[in-house]
């Protein structure tokens, strides 16, 4: 299981990469792994301002549906199209082509609450 030292994670197991104000979110190898095969993922809240914690969609797998929450306040700015036809990308390459949401951040100070990958991998037990 890898956890990239360049991104930032959450306890809601999602990943953060942060690029000035900007930041691409997706979940974690960990999470995808827990949720298995990934059927479906919802996000309809593209240009959409929401805040820290705030759900942003949902992640569909065969057994369970999993809420997406927002990792930093701001505007979501892009939702990954390659999703909708190709959801188990998630599964296949959740630091990659499986990302979720784009976003500008409206509070970069709120980056200082994510975790570090050392932090993340001890918080999932790895």
């Amino acid at each position: 299981m890898t956890f990239p030292e360049n991104l930032k994670y959450t306890k809601d197991h999602e990943w953060v990469k942060i690029e000035g104000n900007r930041a691409t979110v997706g979940i974690t190898e960990f999470a995808q792994g827990e949720l298995g095969d990934i059927v479906y993922v919802e996000i309809e809240t593209e240009g959409e301002t929401l805040k820290h914690e705030e759900v942003f969609g949902t992640v569909e797998a065969v057994k369970t549906v999993s809420d997406l929450f927002m990792p930093l306040s701001g505007k979501i700015t892009e939702v990954n199209p390659g999703l909708q036809s190709n959801p188990e990308s998630v599964n296949k390459d959740p630091y990659g082509s499986g990302w979720m949401i784009k976003v500008e951040m409206s509070n970069a100070a709120e980056a200082n609450n994510l975790l570090s990958a050392a932090d993340y991998k001890t918080l999932v037990g790895h």
